[in-house]
Formats: C-alpha cells, structure tokens, sequence
C-alpha cells in the first residue's frame, strides 16, 4: 500500500524508515526472535518495539534490506497496512538492532486509551496549515520540551513535558474548559497524537485533529516557502534533527545529557564536545565532566580504529 517517498538523494545511501502502527497482536512475543534475526541477517540497525498494541519504531539499511523488513512486517495479520515515512542518511545513524518487548509502543501510561477506537481525526499535511491559521483553533506540540526547543509551529502551545507520560497531567491542569474549540495536536511521527487525542476525546473534547504522518511528512511534503514551521525536528538518531525536505539540520547531539545542541550552544564556553553543553553544564561537577572526557576520547580512539580497519580492509 506504502510508495517510496522521494528516494535518499545518491550521496544519501542510507534509508531510514520511520514506522508505527496499532492493531490488536495476539502473541506478539513470538514475533520478537524473527525479526531480529532478519534484520541482523540484513545489516538493518535501529529499534523497533513490539506491544500487544502494536509495533513502533526507527530502522535504518540499504534499499534492499529495508524493503524486505518492511515486507516481513506486513506479512503479520494486523500489520498489512503498516505505513512508513523515508528520509535519508550519508551513513548508518544507528549503532545496534534492538528488537523490545514493550506494555505500550508508546507510553503514556493511561489504561484504556484504544487508538483503534478514538482517535481524533486525521489532516493531511495539505490541509494543515488552514487549520492552524484559524484563530479558533488550539495548536498542541505534545513532544517533549527538550525537542520542542529547537523547532515546532508557529504559535503552538508547549507542554514542557519532559516525558509522554506528564502529557495526561498537563492537559488537566492547562484550563482547556471550552470543549468544542478546535484543538490541533502535532508530533514527530504521529503516534504521540494517535494517544493524544484518543486521550482527549475520552475526556470530551469534541473537535480534536492531528497531523497525518507527524512533522515528518509535513516537511516531506510541503514547500520550505509555504511553510509554518519555524526551526529543526528533532530525530531519534545519530542525525540528530531534520528540517525541510528531510534535509540533516546543524544541531548536535551533547554526548553528557542527550540534548540537542544548536549551533549557537555550540559556540558557547558551556560547549565542549561529548562533556558538557549549556543545557546540563550547571548540573554536573568537574568529576562528571572528566569523565566524559575520558569516555569521548575512548569513543575517538575506537572510531579512528574502526575507519583504520575499514581502509585496509
């Protein structure tokens, strides 16, 4: 059912392959094994989570590799129509496969919100930037404060949530009382929003949308020149964050507390590469920071050998 999206420009040989969807698994354990070792088999690296609710995740291999991943997943009932989102990579933004046994592909940690049941309705990337223009709509980035300081929409509400699992809280204590305001929600992928807004319509909300296909396919498929993003999107990679056209952006990944650093942060004295950043500096004493010293140039040392390898190979 899945086209490939624009293929990876050919100086981007890496396909990585965004990809969540729900469905009801009977006995999804047993589904962990077979993938793994296809993807091993396949050189396929990343994450991918496996829940009686479903299957999430990020994965990241050649053309080949990916399709036949993908291919393996649609052949498990209820994941016949997976969709994914593609963008590319100049080289392998993760380090290993992992294949998890999850209570929830992503956790909000609210029994009972069935996505197949009530979630809010779907807007296509087309149609977004009508919606959030209107000055009755609610805009909600339900992403964590960490990702949302590097990017989101125009006039969009912040949560500063640190985790999923604070959204549930900040909804009832932010003073949305008019339930029939139009309340828009957005997030990387989409899959915060499929809870997100079966969330909110379990608690009455009657007009509750989000964005199909999350930032990502917004910043696929809507021009830089007609756009309402301001800023990067964070990714769950060594790329660190995207913005228009899938393109890598310039932020950084600080090795110490896993923030995105911007090129501005990396020109501050609080910056030091794999030590500190001015996000976590504060927090850390002279003890902490040598020692992700010690950890950066371990790092280094076996990069080096590992490209040393790679050309005599």
């Amino acid at each position: 059912m899945t086209s490939h999206p624009e293929a990876p420009a050919s100086n981007q040989p890496v396909v990585v392959a965004a990809l969540y969807h729900f469905a009801r698994l009977s006995g999804h354990e047993a589904l962990q094994d077979p993938l793994a070792s296809l993807c091993e088999q396949r050189g396929v690296k990343g994450t991918l989570l496996l829940a009686c609710e479903g299957i999430n995740g990020t994965i990241a291999g050649s053309r080949q590799a990916i399709d036949a991943v993908l291919a393996h997943l649609r052949a498990i009932p209820g994941l016949e129509a997976l969709e994914h989102k593609e963008s590319g990579a100049h080289r392998m933004p993760f380090r290993r496969m992992k294949v998890r046994l999850k209570q929830e592909i992503v956790t909000m940690g609210v029994p009972d919100i069935d996505p197949l049941e009530g979630v809010g309705a779907y807007v296509d990337p087309k149609d977004w930037n009508r919606l959030i223009s209107d000055p009755e709509t609610i805009l909600i980035d339900t992403r964590n404060d960490y990702e949302v300081g590097i990017g989101t929409f125009k006039g969009a509400i912040n949560p500063q949530t640190g985790t999923f699992r604070e959204f549930p809280g900040w909804v009832e204590a932010a003073g949305l009382d008019d339930k029939t305001k139009p309340i828009a929600m957005f997030c990387t992928g989409g899959i915060r929003c499929e809870k997100a807004t079966a969330f909110m319509r379990a608690k009455g909300y009657e007009n509750v949308y989000h964005l199909k296909g999350g930032i990502l396919k917004y910043l696929e498929q809507v021009p830089e020149e007609e756009s309402l993003w301001q800023g990067s999107c964070f990714v769950f990679d060594e790329r660190v964050a995207i913005t228009h056209g899938l393109r890598q952006s310039d932020e950084i990944l600080c090795r110490a507390c896993r923030n995105p650093v911007s090129p501005e942060d990396q020109a501050s004295p609080l910056f030091e590469e794999g030590v500190s950043c001015p996000h976590c500096h504060a927090s850390r004493n002279e003890a902490d920071r040598e020692r992700f010293r010690m950890r950066h140039r371990q790092m280094l040392a076996e990069r080096k050998k590992a490209l040393a390898d790679t050309d005599s190979a």
